[in-house]
């Protein structure tokens, strides 16, 4: 069927016949940003295309949103997504394809069928949970889970829709006039502080949506955007025709307060224990009524707003934490009849795992919440400390100024790397961090992310250097003695590391949005950027000064490439393949020279992470692949099958190869020979079925290994014999 007139915002003549080699068949659904089409490809392949307006296509700001999209839907795509298949972020009208994924969205099945059923909104909780989980692990936010953004597939529910915002689609902005979301299904802090915005959102967007599922209706109603959000913000949800054995857990959903809120993982775990007849079936949309139409499948009815962050926050459980409404502390649920409030008791069902265990140390016990030491049992380590008393996530650490600096969710501390003994420990706003603390013109740089002003820290004490105040921008990276900022339209501000004072704005040559990476150890600290031609074929490659903003060099490379390290004024690059997901190759560009050298992999390592010694490139897989590539010899010099699923980017002393897995071990493996040497013991914690959002690569320093773990513990090893471990 050929394409349908397009009747969204700015109306235009004809949707094109074609996006890339993918022939649009039939229109799924439309918004205020683009159009989404049924497709085929050449070889027949359905698949689902987003095709943008081309008054937004003309927009560069917008542009730049559009390739956040992309880029997000990529790293999320799996078993709880519509996994990407193609995209051109850099078309005339930009699009974007995903695997077709039959089904109704449950804006739709709703409509027909009417409210779900205690069983089906139990499965319903768990899917969705499992897929936040699965997208808050890669550092991405939605802020737009609406009815409309979640597929009801045979094998559970798909969560859609990565990041584009609809100014034509409400009245509602934030100050600086963009959407982040729609009005019914956001959360407090989206109106409160828009720019402090993270996973726990979603959480409360997740609640929302299980009273549509429930009741037809959202917890808060009003024909009125304004109204909504200030209900939202200020009134109790209405949760009549919730049932009763889920109504505590969707209130805790529902929380004003973003700590207040239940991680995935803990909403899983009270699902287990909320009634014996909980049950795992796959969920099955129930048969539509005989005067239904096939209602249209896809992934994607309805572009939606919100635009993808690089943080998640993990949220405490009450019964741990004093703090939140005492109706949440309580098990209270709350239900609004007409005008007036009632009180309904709830059994909230804690599951209360682990022991409360008293360490120990310099003579007496700690107090809760003291940060300790302790000599690590056996003889597999030097020292192990817990830097605070109650799980925060795995640490993030780095070496420099003579200790550890490390982050945790809402923490910034420092480590005696001797001992491990906590040197000083500062708040900060709470996010899960990618990066650890850098520093950088002679000062802790916390790096927290897009939440709150930056600050810079005195490496000595953790007091407050400077803090500043900065308009919004969606990129962050410490390069040299440069912090470099980075708008949604483009533009890099480069910040004075020492004074907090902006020395320069400008936009990249050639770079249409800079999302910079950077690597230690470079005489001179270059900041580096990417893009991709529209078919992959070719990657831009920019290197600026951090100082001044200026291109040192600027080359267009074949293959999709990624920086993966430097060495001896050359830059490390992994090629991917059609998937963009597997590393088929790696490529050593110098600039002095022009020269390219590409070595293909026997095998392709599968969403491979990277580290670079000297001419020698480690991949690790996330299947466990850890592969050594011999640049100088232009050849694969080993590869090992460690066992670990998405282990850290490995590091190399020249003698042994350090990888970190999700369970807190350490890995030591034979540099030349890539055999295994010895490991850690696991450190999960009590929380055994959570998986860190990013595992940090292990830290080398004066002949010692330092790495984090799951419970929240920092440890050091002797790295002369891993085997000893």
């Amino acid at each position: 069927m050929a394409p349908q007139r397009d009747a969204g915002a700015d109306a235009e003549a004809e949707l094109p016949e074609y996006a890339g080699h993918y022939r649009l068949e039939s229109r799924l659904g439309s918004g205020g940003m683009g159009v989404v089409h049924l497709a085929r490809s050449t070889s027949g392949m359905r698949v689902a295309v987003k095709v943008v307006h081309a008054t937004y296509a003309r927009d560069p700001e917008f542009r730049g949103r559009f390739r956040q999209e992309v880029a997000a839907a990529r790293r999320v795509s799996g078993a709880f997504t519509a996994p990407v298949v193609d995209a051109d972020p850099e078309a005339g009208r930009p699009w974007m394809a995903t695997l077709f994924i039959p089904g109704p969205t449950l804006s739709e099945h709703v409509k027909r069928n009417g409210p779900m059923d205690e069983p089906q909104l139990r499965r319903l909780m768990a899917g969705l949970a499992e897929a936040l989980r699965d997208i808050h692990r890669v550092g991405v936010v939605h802020r737009d889970l609406k009815p409309s953004n979640v597929l009801l597939a045979e094998d559970g529910p798909k969560v859609i829709d990565f990041g584009i915002s609809r100014p034509k689609d409400s009245e509602l902005r934030t100050e600086t006039g963009k959407l982040i979301g729609t009005p019914p299904y956001m959360a407090p802090e989206q109106f409160r502080r828009p720019r402090e915005v993270g996973p726990a959102a979603d959480l409360f967007t997740l609640g929302s949506l299980l009273v549509h599922a429930a009741t037809g209706r959202g917890p808060f109603d009003s024909d009125s955007p304004y109204v909504v959000a200030y209900q939202v913000v200020h009134d109790e949800p209405d949760l009549t025709g919730v049932p009763d054995s889920l109504a505590p857990l969707v209130l805790r959903c529902l929380a004003k307060e973003p700590e207040d809120r239940p991680t995935p993982d803990e909403l899983m775990r009270e699902l287990r224990s909320v009634a014996a007849a909980y049950d795992t079936q796959v969920f099955i949309p129930a048969p539509r009524t005989d005067g239904d139409r096939t209602p249209p499948p896809g992934a994607g009815a309805e572009p939606g707003p919100g635009a993808p962050a690089g943080s998640s926050v993990r949220a405490a459980e009450p019964s741990v934490r004093g703090s939140g409404p005492s109706a949440l502390r309580s098990g209270r649920v709350v239900r609004r009849l007409g005008k007036r409030s009632v009180l309904v008791a709830g059994a909230v069902a804690l599951a209360v795992i682990g022991s409360l265990v008293a360490v120990q140390a310099f003579g007496g016990t700690e107090p809760a919440g003291t940060p300790t030491a302790q000599s690590a049992p056996g003889g597999f380590g030097t020292w192990e400390a817990v830097p605070a008393a109650e799980d925060g996530g795995m640490p993030q650490c780095s070496y420099a100024a003579r200790r550890l600096l490390c982050a945790r969710p809402g923490l910034v501390f420092a480590l005696d790397p001797a001992d491990g003994s906590t040197l000083w420990r500062h708040p900060v706003a709470e996010a899960v961090r990618s990066e650890p603390p850098v520093v950088s013109g002679g000062l802790v740089q916390p790096e927290v992310g897009l939440l709150g002003p930056l600050e810079a820290l005195d490496p000595a004490t953790g007091e407050p250097e400077w803090q500043e105040d900065m308009p919004a921008y969606d990129g962050l990276r410490t390069v040299g003695d440069m912090l470099l900022l980075t708008r949604a339209d483009g533009m890099v501000t480069g910040v004075d590391s020492a004074s907090g004072k902006t020395r320069w704005a400008r936009r990249i040559p050639g770079q249409s949005v800079p999302y910079f990476t950077s690597f230690a150890g470079e005489r001179k600290p270059a900041a580096y950027a990417t893009s991709q031609s529209g078919d992959g074929r070719r990657t831009r490659v920019t290197a600026v000064d951090p100082a001044s903003g200026d291109v040192r060099w600027d080359a267009e490379l074949a293959g999709t490439l990624t920086p993966v390290g430097t060495a001896d004024g050359s830059l490390f690059l992994v090629a991917e393949g059609a998937t963009y997901s597997d590393v088929e190759a790696v490529v050593r560009y110098t600039p002095a020279t022009g020269a390219t050298r590409r070595v293909e992999l026997p095998i392709p390592v599968e969403q491979a992470s990277a580290g670079v010694r000297g001419d020698t490139v480690y991949l690790m897989g996330a299947g466990g692949s850890l592969v050594a590539v011999d640049m100088a010899a232009g050849k694969q010099a080993w590869r090992l099958e460690t066992g670990v699923s998405r282990g850290s980017a490995p590091v190399s002393d020249g003698r042994h190869v350090y990888v970190t897995a999700p369970d807190g071990r350490l890995l030591g493996v034979d540099a030349r020979k890539g055999r295994l040497l010895g490991q850690t013991r696991p450190r999960l914690g009590a929380e055994s079925d959570k998986v860190p959002a990013s595992l940090p690569a292990p830290l080398l320093a004066g002949g010692h290994v330092y790495a984090g773990a799951p419970d929240g513990t920092v440890f050091g090893v002797s790295g002369r014999d891993p085997g000893a471990w």
